[in-house]
């Protein structure tokens, strides 16, 4: 039996890799088993020859053993007896698992566990627009957060992670490393070297003109990261996630940009295969660099792992970029023989439809199929996930490292297995029924499966129309052409508004449908419903009423009802912000200031520029002189008319305004424009 009193034996000459999986585990028995003074069965660490990453379990001579042959096996091994025999499940960290307390855990003698191959050989995350990360701590560790999202990958069986993205992938790589992860890199940094603008920030990011200063770069990263176990990345993109012509133009054709690419991942290639001649290399087919490959103008050794990338949407296609589109099929032709990966969201950031602080809003099943074809095509070659910030994503995260595992899974036992097994057994079926209905209510804004939206949607899109209007309200959005073809501003509002009030009226039942459960939850399982999938329903609502109502009081600033225009922005900017709070009241314990900067979706930055839309369209209806509004709203109706002096009291700022409109209008919605 394993108990309180169970040593870890074997840890002579193990690396710093092996016996910080053995500490965590040290920590889970702390936390599962009450103190007692019975001799627990020893946990004992044996070398054997075997292949890479695998391990045995068995009870023998007293002791529980784990065999393997290398530091992965004997991490999986450990994390093994932490999940089966300590009930510690993979995510326990990002859904408050706590283990009930015992006094032992039985082990049968004749136990033995031999793991397989998984069907991925190098599989992780990008922890990528990992903004809610960047500046959360816990235990008033800022690095714990990190250090818990590689333990959790480790847990999943991953073994590759890009740390970071920029700076904060320099900063937690060694991290990664030391912890037995093997390091990747972002798509847009080659080699992981420092960008150049960074490094030379007044110079021009040519290559052309400084290929010394560029090769330095990667020759540094190389220096830097040779003891660490790398999947190279080889590629050159420009200074932001952008094609390197934006920053160069003189390469105005696709031959002249293919061959420069391709000359630099050779000059790459040979570098790091200079220093080490078994190196893993990949280079990644991703948007402009994928069109390039398949119009035959990009050569690529043929050793190198070609990554194939979704769309942002889950779709094996090329994502969109502005308002081009081509969805060009990004997958390897049937039955290729050469090295293939996948980068795949379910997060992703695109300014326009997609998710990050809520979940992927395309179904499991969905998932399942496309990653099923990824694999009938070869692609299990290398698998980078962008998990984003994690505790959004979980359940999707735990999905994926299913398939990477074992090569299949069914979504729909997969999903009860995951409701049961964070949320209680008694709570399981409830769960897993919300849970598997997400997708369902998810905004479809285009013609394609993976078309659904996610809360940019409702955020980007709203402050669109608001600086165009502001901009120019006789020009339609440039910025929408991707989404509508409507000829003007107001056919792109009503087109939006339309959408947002059907979403409106989903999310509506939706979150009435996860209110009722989570009534009826108990136990932890009740708290982390409200956590989870409650809070991600609550954040869509917000957003999307928030959305519609934006959407209407630009139609009503276009046809010149400036206090309906007002009034409605008003309304919006306060569903927006309840978005924002529904978020910052479920930062209890540990979660202390998580989504504190929520930066880049930015529900709060909505509300702001709707503030900003009210004092625009109050200077068109009530300026230059501010009175007549504030007299209407806040004088008795025997003094609105008597104009000897036009105002007895300091000008009202907007949100003074807004609420004696509130206190007016909230109760008769008849004159309020509609779509």
């Amino acid at each position: 039996m394993i108990n309180y009193n169970t040593d870890i034996l074997g840890m002579e000459k193990k690396s710093q890799t092996v016996r910080q999986a053995a500490a965590v585990l040290r920590r889970d028995m702390n936390q599962v088993f009450q103190k007692n003074e019975v001799n627990g069965t020893d946990i004992c660490l044996v070398y054997e020859p075997m292949e890479q990453e695998q391990f045995f379990l068995q009870v023998k001579g007293g002791h529980l053993e784990i065999h393997a042959g290398d530091d992965l096996g004997f991490v999986y091994g450990i994390y093994e007896i932490s999940r089966t025999f300590l009930g510690i499940p993979d995510f326990w960290f990002w859904m408050d698992s706590v283990p009930d307390k015992k006094e032992e855990v039985r082990i049968k003698e004749t136990y033995i566990y031999q793991s397989k191959p998984c069907a991925v050989k190098y599989r992780g995350w990008f922890i990528n627009d990992e903004v809610l990360l960047h500046t959360w701590s816990v235990d008033r560790q800022k690095d714990k957060p990190w250090e818990m999202a590689f333990e959790t990958l480790l847990r999943c069986r991953g073994n590759t992670v890009i740390p970071g993205t920029d700076r904060n992938a320099e900063r937690y790589r060694k991290l990664a490393s030391e912890m037995g992860l093997y390091i990747a890199h972002h798509h847009a940094e080659p080699l992981g070297a420092e960008m150049f603008a960074r490094a030379y920030p007044e110079l021009n990011p040519s290559y052309a003109e400084y290929p010394d200063k560029f090769q330095k770069l990667w020759r540094d990263a190389l220096e830097v990261q040779k003891d660490m176990k790398v999947v190279w990345n080889l590629g050159f993109r420009g200074q932001g996630d952008c094609p390197f012509w934006a920053n160069d133009p003189q390469y105005a054709t696709d031959e002249a940009r293919g061959a420069l690419l391709g000359s630099l991942i050779r000059i790459q290639y040979d570098m790091v295969k200079g220093q080490n001649p078994e190196a893993v290399c990949s280079t990644n087919l991703y948007g402009e660099i994928m069109e390039l490959y398949k119009k035959d103008c990009l050569k690529l050794p043929d050793d190198i792992i070609k990554v194939w990338a979704d769309n942002g949407y889950g779709k094996m296609v090329s994502r969109r970029q502005n308002n081009h589109n081509p969805r060009v099929p990004a997958l390897p032709q049937e039955g290729n023989t050469e090295q293939n990966g996948i980068y795949y969201h379910v997060s992703f950031y695109d300014l326009q439809a997609a998710n990050h602080i809520t979940m992927f809003p395309n179904s499991a099943e969905f998932v399942v199929n496309e990653l099923e074809e990824v694999l009938r095509r070869n692609g299990r070659d290398l698998w980078l996930i962008n998990c984003s910030n994690i505790k959004p994503h979980v359940y999707f995260l735990d999905l994926i490292a299913q398939m990477w595992r074992e090569g299949r899974t069914d979504a729909n036992t997969h999903c009860q297995e995951y409701a049961t097994r964070y949320y209680g057994v008694q709570n399981g079926e409830k769960v897993a029924h919300c849970l598997s209905q997400y997708a369902d209510y998810a905004v479809q804004y285009g013609i394609h499966e993976d078309e659904h939206a996610g809360e940019q949607f409702a955020n980007h899109v709203a402050r669109m129309l608001v600086s165009q209007l502001m901009r120019d309200a006789a020009q339609r959005c440039g910025e929408l052409m991707w989404a509508t073809d409507a000829k003007d501003l107001n056919g792109q509002a009503l087109w939006y508004g339309e959408l947002c009030e059907e979403a409106v009226g989903r999310y509506s039942k939706y979150l009435e449908q996860c209110e009722r459960v989570q009534m009826d939850l108990t136990g932890s399982g009740k708290v982390l419903f409200a956590d989870t999938i409650l809070l991600q329903v609550k954040i869509l609502y917000g957003c999307y009423r928030g959305a519609m109502l934006t959407a209407r009081s630009v139609i009503a600033a276009l046809e010149k009802s400036y206090q309906e225009s007002f009034y409605l922005a008003g309304k919006a900017r306060k569903e927006y912000l309840s978005a924002d709070e529904a978020m910052r009241v479920r930062e209890h314990g540990k979660w202390h200031n998580f989504y504190e900067n929520e930066c880049l979706v930015d529900v709060k930055q909505t509300a702001w520029v709707l503030e900003g839309l009210m004092s625009y369209v109050r200077n068109l209806g009530d300026g230059p002189h501010f009175y007549e509004w504030q007299r209407e709203f806040l004088y008795p109706e025997e003094d609105r008319r008597v104009l000897l002096i036009l105002n007895m009291e300091n000008h009202l700022h907007d949100l003074e305004l807004f609420r004696l409109m509130e206190e007016k209008w909230d109760e008769d919605f008849s004159h309020i424009h509609v779509l």
